[in-house]
């Protein structure tokens, strides 16, 4: 930025060769305007060679007007270049400090102090657009974190994670961020609430959830990975959007209810699944448990078989 600034600096400065271009340029226009008009007008009298010394001055002084225009509105783009970068810097110093001070809030042994934070961020990142995708990788940074013996750490929990659902829903008009990847990688979380959203990346790959986990409705343009997830409460995955990209659920463990619908298209391949009487299981179009030889109690995802065309034909005669 610095360097910017010294060239913009240099610019302004006309140099010796600059000035002698222009000084040559300017006696050049002036003879060829005397020969030109001398040969028009013949053999000039004495009155006849004033005006064409006049009208060639003339030219002569208009030229070097124009340039002197030009000079002066190429000084004052520079200046409003400067004072545009310097008004950047000054944002971009602000916008530094205020995320240093949100940081150092969020590491407090204080509670209230770490609400301030998140809220200091929150606000940072709604008048900050570039800054968003960096706010949102240390909320998440904050949620990946061990859950702490405090009593109070529960509720600073659990506005971070509202902060990320309330701005990650297209419907929530100015206040939606766009464009943002969600990482709670090896997090343990009490609950994960995305219904709705919209996101480029969701990693909960390693992750935990006690609670609910309930993804309703949202949309993943690019990657989404749950290898090695824990569900222990119910895991709704009704209606997701997973984009063109591969779904990782190879080593993810479902311990409670589960619901994807029969909308949702997914590869559960290496997915396993606790097998209890009486819990709600539905899994997509195509997709089955098999009894674990390995562990009692358990299941594993597998591609159902396709049926054979006979009894395809069948169903459809019924």
């Amino acid at each position: 930025m610095r360097g910017g600034g010294r060239e913009r600096g240099e610019h302004r400065v006309l140099s010796t060769t600059t000035i002698t271009v222009w000084a040559v340029g300017l006696l050049v226009v002036a003879v060829l305007a005397v020969v030109l008009l001398w040969s028009a007008v013949g053999a000039p009298g004495d009155s006849v060679r004033l005006d064409v010394i006049r009208t060639a001055a003339s030219i002569v002084v208009g030229t070097g007007g124009a340039a002197a225009l030009l000079l002066a509105a190429r000084r004052q783009r520079a200046t409003e270049l400067d004072l545009r970068q310097r008004d950047h810097d000054a944002a971009e110093r602000r916008i530094t400090e205020l995320y240093g001070k949100a940081a150092d809030q969020l590491g407090s042994d204080k509670a209230p102090v770490r609400l301030a934070g998140l809220y200091a961020l929150e606000r940072l990142a709604q008048d900050a657009p570039p800054h968003r995708q960096t706010i949102v990788n240390l909320v998440c940074a904050y949620l990946r974190m061990p859950v702490g013996a405090d009593t109070e750490e529960a509720e600073v929990r659990q506005a971070a994670h509202d902060l990320l659902a309330r701005h990650l829903r297209p419907g929530s008009g100015r206040e939606f961020w766009g464009g943002v990847a969600v990482n709670l990688a090896g997090a343990t979380l009490a609950k994960v609430v995305l219904t709705h959203c919209s996101v480029t990346e969701l990693s909960l790959a390693g992750a935990t959830v006690t609670g609910p986990a309930v993804f309703r409705g949202t949309t993943v343009s690019g990657v989404a990975d749950f290898r090695n997830a824990r569900f222990l409460g119910i895991a709704d995955f009704r209606r997701v959007g997973f984009g063109r990209d591969e779904k990782f659920f190879r080593g993810a463990r479902f311990e409670g209810e589960v619901e994807f619908g029969t909308r949702t298209e997914v590869t559960l391949t290496g997915a396993g699944v606790r097998v209890a009487d009486g819990v709600r299981r539905r899994w997509p179009r195509g997709w089955v448990e098999r009894e674990s030889p390995d562990e009692p109690g358990w299941a594993v995802l597998i591609a159902a078989p396709a049926e054979p065309r006979s009894a395809m034909l069948r169903h459809s005669d019924g």
